[in-house]
């Protein structure tokens, strides 16, 4: 795989490489500047911003995903490694799985040839339907800043631009491409913009994805206060907004309002811009800063005079999907300690459910990753026993036929999940038929271990009588053989929940058509801050699994609290031990509560540390909070501002399981 260089040269700037690109566009004529402003239709260069050649200005090949090399041009797609969901990899609070998922993606993605990659998705899971949850980092705009700001740095690590998307407020598909999302300023800030910022101002993301809905009455690709004022002007990001594949409405608004680039094809900015720039309606010095934005950010990544050549994708990548896969299940339920399963005198297992027969790679849409292999359920376990283990699979259609397996057994596995796609939002029931399957098959086998692989939240009517849970979400192509090592106890479960789950759907925050799907093109966001579990904690309501929850196959125990104040913020230290047995990892979750007279939520996660022990290692860990942490945005003001008073501090390893709190005075 080739590395045409870390994000960019130390030795210039980007004051630098944009006064190379003023070059450039100085020597281009009105109809060379507005041929760059899109995509075509054309099947042989679609995805693919055609150059000119006789001024050296190279193509812009782009692909998807969040999830891996998804959908590319012709000539730059390829089969791929299918890493486990984005969902996923939010469950493992690791900024350096983070990194690790971004090289990966990259990497792949350039030696394919394409220089740009349509990723990450950070919009918010404001309600667990959206069809994309499985594609985003969950309900918490601290949580998913963190680990988008690292995904993109190890994507720009392998000299390809990262694509952050879809800005902004982009939290359901129904209606997705007309509805107007009414959302007031203080929940814009707080909830729906955080995470874009991080990816800006810590990731340094080279672009930015302009999405599909409205905003406040205005589409997001003509969104002057989105656009200009917020990410141009109050961000200073340097880098261009490119639309959503269909999602520009318009050709002056547009381009007066912060678009960049019209993708896929060019329906509003070829001949309809052209005549605006003649028509005076658009100055060509506007055009000639969508030109600059764009062609120094390419120089920046050099990739204006290197051309990414087809590379094979290195074996390795294989092994770093199944370790990200294991990093992001959680364990949901262990009673007796059930898992790890124990093998000793076991000689059967039997695999039931819908997805016990094939791998769960990945949700569908533009996210799809053709995987290069698939490791089914049964491919798994075989690869971890070899021949002595026998080995019963069968999807449950029959309820009876899958009774009589399951009792032949000496363990039984029930595999149940969704499967999200873009496109369409979802139910969180998994439906009549695997509910009786899991209700009649935990009855009668009461050992029965439940394996989760879904996009998201998903109803559990049974849960009572299940006594071991493992949420696997969409493993990736190494499904079966992660899920068997996670089971099996060679690997240690260690993800945390980065979204709530309701035990019913009564529960959620959406109370009205208006705030959900919408009425008459709108979409009211009227429970305002109180997303995910903020809504939980302000209601008092008691969720099936609390955000930030997980267990382990060992013990961790929180000691020697201490905080201190610095002209910063505040500083929490504290001794994290593992006084289990076996090695396994904990995440220390920081949480702030601001004074009662700001109205805010209950408790905000503000920081998070993974920890890393073997059997009976502890390590001091140091979390700093900076001011951020204990601000909140004043409409007032129309900025953020920290209250007086004292505020709370709160340690925990879930958002329901706090051991420690403190007042700072601020």
């Amino acid at each position: 795989m080739l590395m045409i260089g870390c994000s960019y040269s130390e030795a210039q700037t980007k004051t630098d490489y944009i006064q190379q690109a003023q070059e450039v566009v100085k020597r281009m004529t009105l109809a060379q500047k507005i041929s760059q402003l899109h995509g075509t239709k054309d099947k042989n260069t679609y995805r693919i911003v055609i150059g000119i050649k006789s001024l050296n200005i190279p193509d812009l090949p782009l692909c998807n995903g969040p999830a891996g090399l998804g959908p590319a041009g012709k000539g730059h797609e390829s089969r791929a490694t299918a890493l486990p969901a984005p969902i996923s990899l939010a469950a493992t609070w690791d900024t350096a799985a983070a990194w690790q998922y971004g090289m990966v993606a990259g990497k792949e993605s350039l030696g394919t040839g394409n220089i740009l990659l349509e990723a990450p998705d950070v919009n918010i899971a404001r309600i667990p339907y959206n069809g994309r949850t499985f594609e985003g980092y969950g309900e918490d705009p601290f949580l998913c800043g963190k680990i988008a700001a690292a995904n993109i740095q190890g994507i720009q690590h392998e000299g390809i631009m990262a694509n952050v998307k879809h800005y902004a407020a982009n939290n359901q598909e129904n209606g997705r491409g007309s509805i107007n999302v009414v959302v007031d300023e203080r929940t814009l800030r707080e909830i729906y913009l955080p995470a874009f910022e991080t990816a800006v101002k810590e990731g340094e993301v080279a672009s930015i994805m302009a999405a599909y809905n409205k905003v406040n009455g205005a589409h997001c690709t003509e969104n002057d206060i989105l656009l200009n004022q917020i990410l141009k002007k109050e961000w200073n990001f340097k880098g261009f907004v490119t639309s959503d594949f269909g999602a520009v409405h318009s050709t002056v608004p547009c381009a007066k309002y912060g678009l960049d680039l019209e993708l896929p094809s060019g329906i509003y900015f070829s001949d309809a811009l052209l005549k605006a720039v003649e028509d005076k309606e658009i100055s060509e010095e506007q055009i000639d800063e969508k030109l600059i934005r764009r062609f120094s950010t390419m120089m920046q990544y050099n990739l204006w005079n290197t051309k990414p050549k087809r590379m094979p994708i290195p074996a390795e990548h294989a092994n770093i999907a199944k370790k990200l896969s294991e990093g992001g299940m959680v364990l949901l339920k262990n009673d007796s300690k059930l898992l790890p399963i124990n093998t000793k005198k076991m000689r059967s297992i039997a695999l039931i459910g819908p997805y016990s027969h094939n791998a769960m790679t990945g949700g569908g849409g533009s996210s799809f990753v053709e995987p290069i292999f698939r490791i089914s359920p049964v491919d798994g376990m075989k690869l971890l026993f070899g021949k002595g283990m026998q080995i019963y699979q069968y999807d449950g259609a029959s309820t009876d036929s899958a009774m009589t397996i399951a009792k032949k057994a000496d363990a039984v596995i029930l595999m149940l999940g969704d499967n999200q796609t873009e496109g369409r939002d979802h139910s969180i029931s998994l439906g009549e038929k695997q509910n009786k399957l899991a209700s009649q098959i935990l009855q009668a086998v009461p050992n029965t271990v439940v394996v989760l692989k879904t996009g998201g939240p998903v109803l559990m009517p049974w849960i009572d009588n299940c006594h071991a849970l493992l949420e696997a979400w969409y493993p990736g192509e190494e499904d079966g053989l992660a899920v068997a090592e996670v089971l099996f106890g060679k690997a240690n479960p260690s993800g945390k929940l980065p979204i709530t789950f309701p035990k019913t759907d009564n529960d959620t925050p959406i109370k009205s058509a208006a705030q959900y799907p919408g009425e008459n093109g709108n979409v009211t966001y009227s429970e305002g801050l109180f997303v995910g579990y903020r809504w939980y904690d302000k209601m008092n309501i008691e969720p099936l699994f609390p955000f930030g929850y997980g267990l382990s196959y060992t013990n961790f125990k929180l000691s020697n609290i201490k905080m201190r104040k610095t002209d910063e913020g505040a500083e929490i230290q504290l001794k994290v031990k593992n006084t289990g047995k076996r090695s396994g990892s904990e995440v220390v979750q920081v949480y702030v509560s601001l004074p009662e007279e700001v109205k805010d939520a209950p408790q905000q996660l503000k920081g998070f540390e993974k920890v890393v022990l073997k059997a009976s290692e502890s390590k001091v860990v140091t979390i700093v909070l900076n001011k951020r942490a204990f601000s909140y945005w004043d409409t007032q003001i129309h900025g953020w501002k920290i209250p007086a008073g004292k505020v709370k501090i709160a340690v925990g390893n879930s958002s329901r399981n706090i051991i420690w709190s403190d007042y700072l005075l601020m």
